[in-house]
């Protein structure tokens, strides 16, 4: 019975990917007595229950995971805390009053696509004391379409460099590549911390860095399936949970209107992001 329960379902047949418990009590009844097992001829779903909950096995159940498709993921996983490591140290050589020759500032950076424009039908109902606590919301939307939100967050001063744009292509990466280069003073050294996405190692992304004066962008990339490592990704959760979260508006110009001033009011009280996990490895 547990050997049966830890095939797919699909392997014997049916249509279904995995067992139902009500789907394996019938094939075992089925099969169960030509294969020499007569007990379970009469085989109810309930002790197929009972049989599976002992064994700890929940054939009905999927658990995703990652499987590791970078050879190179322990190297450039260092890589990446190493530029962690270096915000630490430029914190505190900043905090003492020491300059460390050139200037440089680290950001790390990415894309949050298909932000969705949503329109409610009609107007929200307040809560009301007494009655109901919540906001009241028809079920019935309208679409707008969606918005790409290219992000950077600095992590030495917690400023957030931010564009709104329909597409996240090759020219929109550019375009707020140029948009931190505009941000910094000509002499300091840009550190970006990004992951694979086309964009990031395009030709025309490569040919317009290529015009930018030696030292001026140094990327550091994340490994494949490591985005993780990428202190903007808690930005990401976080603006979602706050800002985006439920957000109902009436264009697509109106939601790049509420992003933009969601970044201004978090560069309004900046908050300096820190990375932790495994950065005693690297030092």
């Amino acid at each position: 019975m547990v050997s049966l329960a830890c095939d797919k379902a699909k392997d014997h047949g049916y249509p279904h990917e995995l067992w139902t418990t009500r789907l394996l009590a019938r094939h075992a009844r089925e099969h169960g007595p030509a294969a020499g097992h007569a007990c379970l001829a009469n085989l109810v779903q309930g002790t197929v229950c009972k049989i599976l909950g002992r064994e700890e096995i929940k054939p009905h159940k999927v658990r995703y995971y990652l499987e590791n498709r970078d050879a190179e993921f322990e190297q450039k996983m260092a890589e990446v805390l190493c530029v962690y490591r270096e915000v630490e140290i430029l914190k505190k050589a900043s905090a003492k009053g020491k300059r460390r020759g050139k200037p440089v500032t680290i950001v790390s950076c990415d894309e949050k696509p298909g932000i969705q424009a949503i329109a409610t039908t009609t107007p929200d109902l307040p809560p009301k004391p007494g009655v109901h606590a919540t906001f009241a919301r028809d079920h019935a939307y309208k679409r707008h379409g969606t918005l790409s939100l290219l992000a950077g967050i600095d992590l030495l001063t917690g400023k957030v460099h931010a564009l709104v744009k329909d597409r996240h292509r090759s020219r929109e990466f550019i375009e707020f590549l140029r948009l931190i280069d505009a941000a910094y003073p000509p002499n300091t050294a840009i550190k970006l911390i990004l992951d694979n996405h086309s964009a990031h190692i395009s030709r025309e992304t490569r040919a317009w860095l290529a015009t930018r004066p030696s030292g001026r962008f140094e990327l550091t990339f994340t490994p494949k399936h490591g985005s993780w490592l990428n202190l903007i990704e808690g930005f990401f959760s976080k603006f979602a949970r706050s800002v985006l979260r439920h957000i109902r508006v009436t264009s697509k110009h109106e939601l790049k209107e509420r992003i933009m001033a969601g970044i201004d009011d978090v560069n309004r009280h900046p908050a300096i992001h820190r990375w932790s996990y495994k950065l005693a490895a690297v030092a």
